[in-house]
């Protein structure tokens, strides 16, 4: 079946389809909020989730399907084609993106089903979808930059969905910009790359030229760091992190699928991509690996002091994301790809589960709600699961993926090296994370209700502040079915899903590390001598009991009060402001850069620049024009005489040119 190349194809094209007929038909016939758009965008990937599954099993039994790329455009002897490349990571990445987003299409139909701009919700979440699926099967690095900036623009799109609303507009427009600046750097690579031999543009190409004596280090650190810029830029790790917990001001469902499936993880999946080229630079790897683990503490801290269930749920995006960088920067490709994969179904079910909360409550802010865990039974069962397997409890799913990263950075281990820097760094994470989740959770769950949205309202109203439009009056109640079903499958997988796709010893139908071993069989990346990462039982041991403490902690604050906190403490209130103005990296980049660097300075160069030099020479060019039409002017004489004698100077002219020339 996968012979030809049509099948992928067809993979991305279904919803491009459903993107320009929600654009263009059902919109201009059917109305801007016809359900039509929900059920035919479903339809639509539904077709791309079944023909990935499809591709995930033809790979796994045939290997990589290698087609051959079709001529994009040529100029001279440089030739870009546009092909498909289906191998394991690929096949992974289209299951994961079409999976993912097909619950979430079923999850808006309740969740969108009163918002007028139902049909443009809908083809923008078709357009962004396939341009994900376009991304993960490109063959070539400049048609996989095309997509990469489709999916920075469809998510600019989505983002400011609600464009009446001046915050979401900002936030948009505050994504857009700042991933752009690691977008510079992506670019960069792919030029420094073509300078050196155009045709390692092909990713197929490129894991041969790995052998070849001109694929020198220098070209493959310079190449890396370059594509690692787009990455952190893509995957808001630091310091192009701050864009990311803004981007809730889109629809949670759109910030389900950045967050889980798409946008955020393309980052993850480049550095996967050029994995070999990677490791051949262990410069590379040690900046990866660095950002990677700082990240992983750096959001999680902000996540601490959020009293906004879907920014706590952004920074702990941001922050298991650092564990993947981490991952892929000790060249521990399998544990990454794993956590990438059981990340993105337990962290789609808690920002779903987020918008069901806000849908009963009317806020997002932890501080008005509690007492939930009675009222909507399905989503605090959904959101605990979710949470434990973010935390790393056993079984469920993200214990037995980040416990492999874990056990990846034990290898090795000795006092004060690299590794056992990381290894503390990425302990210390799995601290802060049970910590902050379980604060979210004990705060939105338990407790008597503090009165929603509408509470919220009222104490704004008080204090002469701004309303958001995000607030809406109080609906307690547990989510409507449609918005419950899907919830329910992604945990079930964020339950199941790490033990039996990746098992630690041979269970019936399923081989012992069956995914690791799919991966490894990537030989252009692997080579035919790979061993993965033994399941280290002491490892789990200790990252449970810690996750268990963090968790007990929060109890402890939060629900039973045997701890509190000095509220007259000087550090500790100058740390929480510190937290809760994000490091003011905020204020940094505004101020700093935008305003004191580019406005006041290199902005004031370009306007003198502008007015005093490029000006000028507009006003003189035009002047000496003028001048040079006067003097022509002159021996327009209107005396055929005149004239003839002209011509006869010019062959003279002329032929003495030539004789000259000649001699």
């Amino acid at each position: 079946m996968f012979d030809s190349d049509i099948p992928v194809y067809l993979i991305i094209l279904s919803p491009i389809i459903s993107f320009l007929v929600n654009s263009i038909f059902i919109r201009i016939f059917f109305g801007t909020n016809s359900k039509i758009s929900g059920l035919l965008t479903i339809f639509t990937i539904s077709i791309s989730f079944l023909f990935s599954l499809l591709a995930l099993y033809h790979v796994n039994s045939n290997g990589n399907y290698e087609y051959d790329s079709r001529l994009w455009f040529s100029y001279g002897s440089f030739e870009i084609g546009f092909g498909i490349l289906l191998d394991q990571l690929t096949a992974i990445m289209l299951v994961v993106v079409s999976g993912v987003s097909l619950l979430v299409q079923i999850y808006s139909i309740g969740y969108m089903k009163n918002d007028i701009s139902y049909v443009r919700y809908y083809a923008y979440m078709s357009l962004f979808t396939a341009s994900m699926l376009g991304l993960v099967t490109s063959r070539n690095l400049v048609q996989l930059f095309v997509f990469w900036e489709l999916v920075g623009v469809t998510s600019y799109l989505l983002i400011g969905f609600w464009m009446n609303r001046p915050s979401a507009a900002k936030a948009a427009k505050k994504a857009f910009l700042m991933t752009r600046f690691g977008d510079f750097g992506f670019l960069f690579g792919i030029m420094y790359l073509a300078s050196k031999n155009p045709e390692w543009l092909d990713i197929p190409t490129l894991y041969n030229a790995v052998h070849l004596p001109d694929f020198t280090h220098t070209v493959a650190t310079i190449f890396s760091i370059a594509l690692l810029a787009g990455a952190v830029g893509k995957s808001a790790q630091f310091p192009l992190h701050s864009w990311l917990p803004d981007a809730m001001e889109g629809p949670t469902s759109v910030s389900a699928l950045i967050h889980s499936a798409t946008m955020v993880t393309a980052g993850v999946f480049l550095i996967a991509r050029i994995f070999p080229i990677i490791s051949l630079s262990d410069e590379s790897q040690i900046i990866l690996s660095f950002i990677g683990a700082f990240t992983v503490i750096f959001a999680a801290s902000m996540a601490l002091v959020s009293n906004d269930i879907k920014r706590v749920l952004a920074y702990s995006t941001v922050s298991q994301l650092g564990y993947m960088m981490l991952a892929l920067g000790i060249g521990a490709y399998g544990p990454a790809i794993f956590h990438l994969l059981t990340h993105a179904f337990f962290k789609a079910a808690l920002f779903l589960g987020s918008g069901s909360l806000h849908h009963s409550t009317g806020t997002f802010n932890l501080k008005y709600m509690g007492g939930m865990k009675k009222i909507m039974p399905v989503t605090y069962w959904s959101m605990l699961i979710g949470s434990l397997s973010l935390a790393g409890i056993f079984p469920l799913s993200g214990f037995w993926s980040k416990d492999e990263i874990l056990s990846s950075l034990f290898n090795d281990f000795s006092f004060l090296s690299p590794n056992s820097i990381l290894f503390f760094l990425a302990i210390i994470g799995v601290f802060m994370t049970s910590f902050y989740m379980f604060r979210a959770i004990f705060l939105a769950f338990d407790g008597e209700f503090r009165g929603g949205g509408t509470q919220e309202k009222k104490d704004l109203k008080k204090k002469g502040l701004v309303i958001p439009e995000t607030l809406e009056d109080v609906h307690k109640s547990e989510a409507p079915k449609v918005m419950l079903i899907p919830v329910l499958i992604l945990v079930f997988f964020a339950i199941f899903l790490g033990f039996f796709v990746n098992p630690v010893f041979d269970i019936p139908l399923i081989s012992k590390h069956w995914f690791s071993n799919l991966l490894f069989q990537n030989v252009p990346v692997f080579g035919d001598n790979v061993h993965h990462t033994d399941f280290k039982f002491l490892i789990a041991i200790i990252s449970s009991i810690i996750a268990i403490i963090g968790i007990m902690l929060a109890w402890a604050i939060y629900i039973k009060g045997y701890v509190s906190l000095p509220k007259n403490s000087f550090i500790i209130n100058k740390l929480k402001i510190l937290l809760d103005k994000k490091y003011f990296f905020d204020e940094i980049y505004e101020d700093k850069l935008v305003n004191s660097f580019l406005y006041n300075r290199l902005f004031k160069i370009t306007e003198v620049l502008d007015l005093k030099f490029l000006d000028n020479i507009n006003i003189y060019l035009g002047k000496f024009t003028l001048k040079i039409g006067q003097l022509l002017s002159i021996g327009q004489t209107g005396y055929l005489q005149f004239y003839a004698g002209g011509m006869i100077l010019g062959v003279i002219i002329l032929l003495c040119g030539i004789v000259l020339w000649n001699f």
